[in-house]
């Protein structure tokens, strides 16, 4: 049987290869991806470059770019290469769960979606969830992953966005610490403040109380929420609570409340698909994630 493509049509296998060695910006990497050679993946990408009549690579150190012609030809590869994944997911038949990729941070998933897997998967014996732990932002529009999980005040270029859940903030610390500090904010001051990613919590729940927070190098900065909340149970600082996501870690760890002002977050989880409406199953998921949230 003849697997050629038809005349005018580039080899599809090449097409593939194009893109893969476009997302790892190395041919060595693509051919380890394929399970192919390096030589046979440059045979494929010099198959492709020589039917468009252009290059689409340029080498730079020990990998590859794209050039120009090329970004804008594997940008359209790759969205006809999502319609015939999504053609097939419609129309296939079945012979197993539908499987929806989810990008999450190490906090969501220790403080949140862990404890709900289950649930979330019970609502349609025919899904399977697959999960990465991982604090870079994932491909979604790409494809890479189904759905993405990210904190931010809800602007992601390229991608829908939904609001999980609000959040409000209020100050929390290890007993002892608790018992040195003065009762106000100003008291609140004579100790680090815990944060991650940047002090935007920190500087929102100060000028509710009308100070002005600024850097401070006695304030101690981690890359995971649940690093933050693990420090103020050390008690070297004070940490912000962002209930009601974390309040059942709060009371696992001891640590008491500072002040009774509480503020909304400016920034809180958000769930991520790709612009033009997702599958399904990824839908689905999506509403029974907000459902979920809204019941805590």
């Amino acid at each position: 049987m003849n697997h050629s493509s038809p005349p005018g049509r580039p080899p599809l296998d090449g097409l593939d290869t194009v893109c893969v060695a476009a997302r790892h910006e190395s041919f060595s990497a693509a051919a380890e991806a394929l399970g192919l050679t390096h030589g046979a993946v440059s045979r494929r990408v010099a198959v492709v470059e020589a039917w468009l009549g252009t290059p689409l690579f340029e080498r730079h150190g020990r990998g590859v770019r794209l050039t120009p012609d090329g970004q804008r030809f594997v940008s359209r590869v790759e969205a006809a290469f999502r319609l015939i994944d999504e053609a097939a997911v419609r129309w296939r038949r079945r012979r197993g769960p539908e499987v929806v990729r989810i990008s999450v941070v190490p906090s969501f998933a220790k403080l949140w979606l862990f404890e709900r897997l289950a649930a979330l998967e019970q609502g349609d014996p025919a899904l399977r969830i697959e999960i990465a732990v991982e604090g870079r932002n994932a491909d979604v529009e790409g494809g890479e992953v189904d759905l993405a999980v990210r904190y931010g005040a809800g602007t992601w270029p390229g991608l829908q966005a939904m609001r999980l859940m609000p959040e409000r903030l209020y100050p929390v610390a290890h007993p002892d610490l608790a018992r040195r500090l003065g009762p106000s904010p100003d008291g609140l001051l004579q100790a680090p403040l815990l944060h991650d990613s940047d002090l935007t919590g920190w500087r929102a729940w100060f000028a509710s109380c009308g100070i002005a927070l600024k850097p401070r190098p006695q304030d101690r900065r981690f890359e995971d929420y649940t690093l933050v909340l693990a420090a103020a149970e050390a008690g070297l600082g004070i940490a912000l609570a962002r209930t009601p996501f974390s309040d059942h870690a709060v009371r696992a760890g001891g640590l008491v409340r500072l002040d009774e002002r509480e503020m909304p977050s400016p920034l809180t989880y958000h769930l991520l698909t790709r612009t033009g409406g997702a599958r399904p199953a990824v839908a689905a998921l999506v509403a029974r994630m907000t459902a979920l949230a809204g019941a805590m």
